[in-house]
């Protein structure tokens, strides 16, 4: 038989494309083997902060959290850095032949090497650089309540509450009395409150220092109503005043209970979910209640939602001396206000207990529907003080929410 000669061209010629892609296809895979096992390792000439305010201050050491950048050669091929036993978050588009920019972990080594490593991307190369990772002093941010009894417990919140077997934590009360930790953790202690301590600041220690708190436990600084002694009496609405059902944070407290519609526009319950203090008829004083700058200052105040808010927001408005006999300027829009709605994140809001809840009083700034106010809070209208609950700007649905409010001051923040 006759070979067919153009099938035996065609399949010379398909063995040896093959052959010859075969052959391609290893010259490439032995390039780039040859490329990582050939990687050049970086080096690190030194370190320096990333403000460009700084940027002449080399550095042998940082706090978590800070950035940093690397200077040296062959950094390009850096796939991981790592500090101590943390792997740091590498962006690529801060990754350039000369520099790494790199934010050093907010995660306290469990094993302190003192060293960071930098990681070629073959992943057998490594760095290793003299480096120190600094931990802050306690950072104390926040009293979930900052009103309880003796012998309660205490939430503070913050970051770097590190407890350590050779240092450990401790809470220091007003008067330098210590608390007894029940639990802990890298951003919360859990304190018993020791018996016969009065208002003040508190203070965290740590192997790493020791940090003064700026709020102050029990704040009695600036009390404008306490609902005790300093109550609504004189205004148009003075409040529904209790101290069971629940118990008390610190004696009496003012209660807003009742239907709160999904809408603006239905009837308003008045007489349970508002107060008006107007110290003129109350008998007071014509003195500011908060003389620093407004900028700084911050309404506090205690509650326990104890059934689901669900629609309205808590409007704060706080009035001239002068204003008394009416309240007409709670619908006025040139009047700014505070307007608190937590539930609006998820639909509904309740609390385990009593919170201490703050606003700036930069946020005094809108109207009745939650718009922006074209007029600003002024120092002269830190005087008297309404409190009510109605629409915000936001829809909800219908509810009965119970509020009760207990020591509203005004403070630094």
């Amino acid at each position: 038989m006759i070979p067919d000669m153009k099938k035996i061209i065609n399949n010379t010629l398909s063995a040896l494309l093959l052959l010859l892609i075969t052959g391609a296809a290893g010259m490439v895979f032995q390039a780039c083997e040859g490329n990582e096992e050939d990687m050049p390792m970086p080096e690190i000439f030194y370190i320096r902060k990333a403000d460009p305010a700084k940027s002449d201050s080399l550095v042998a050491h940082a706090f978590m959290g800070d950035n940093i950048v690397i200077i040296g050669k062959n950094l390009g091929n850096v796939d991981e850095v790592w500090f101590n036993d943390q792997k740091a978050g590498l962006n690529p588009n801060l990754v350039t032949p000369t520099n790494i920019i790199v934010s050093v972990p907010q995660v306290i080594p469990a094993t302190v090497t003192n060293y960071l490593y930098l990681i070629n991307m073959n992943k057998q190369d490594t760095l290793k650089y003299t480096f120190g990772v600094d931990v802050p002093a306690p950072l104390v941010d926040r009293m979930v309540c900052e009103y309880v009894a003796d012998g309660g417990t205490a939430v503070i919140k913050g970051n770097y509450f590190v407890d350590d077997p050779a240092s450990p934590l401790t809470v220091l009360f007003p008067g330098n009395v210590p608390g007894t930790i029940v639990s802990s953790t890298i951003n919360e202690i859990q304190v018993t409150v020791p018996t016969g301590v009065g208002p003040g600041q508190i203070q965290v220690k740590s192997l790493y220092g020791s940090t003064r708190s700026r709020f102050f436990f029990r704040d009695d600084r600036n009390i404008i109503l306490n609902f005790d002694n300093l109550t609504a009496a004189g205004g148009w609405r003075s409040g529904v005043i209790g101290n069971s059902n629940p118990a008390g944070i610190s004696g009496n407290y003012v209660r807003f209970s009742g239907t709160m519609p999904a809408k603006a526009g239905s009837v308003w319950n008045e007489d349970g979910l508002s107060f008006n203090y107007w110290p003129q008829a109350n008998g007071r004083p014509n003195e500011p209640v908060y003389t620093g700058e407004l900028k700084d200052g911050e309404i506090k105040f205690e509650i326990y939602v104890v059934e689901a808010w669900e629609s309205g927001a808590l409007q704060m408005i706080f009035t001239p001396y002068s204003i008394t006999g009416a309240n007409s300027y709670i619908a006025d829009a040139s009047v700014p206000r505070g307007v608190w709605n937590p539930w609006k994140a998820t639909g509904t809001y309740k609390t385990d207990g009593w919170v201490t809840v703050s606003v700036p009083l930069s946020e005094f700034n809108y109207t009745s529907d939650g718009a922006a106010c074209a007029n600003k809070l002024t120092a002269d209208m830190i005087r008297g003080l309404t409190f009510y609950l109605w629409h915000g700007g936001v829809d909800g649905k219908e509810c009965t929410p119970h509020l009760c409010i207990d020591n509203i001051r005004v403070v630094p923040k």
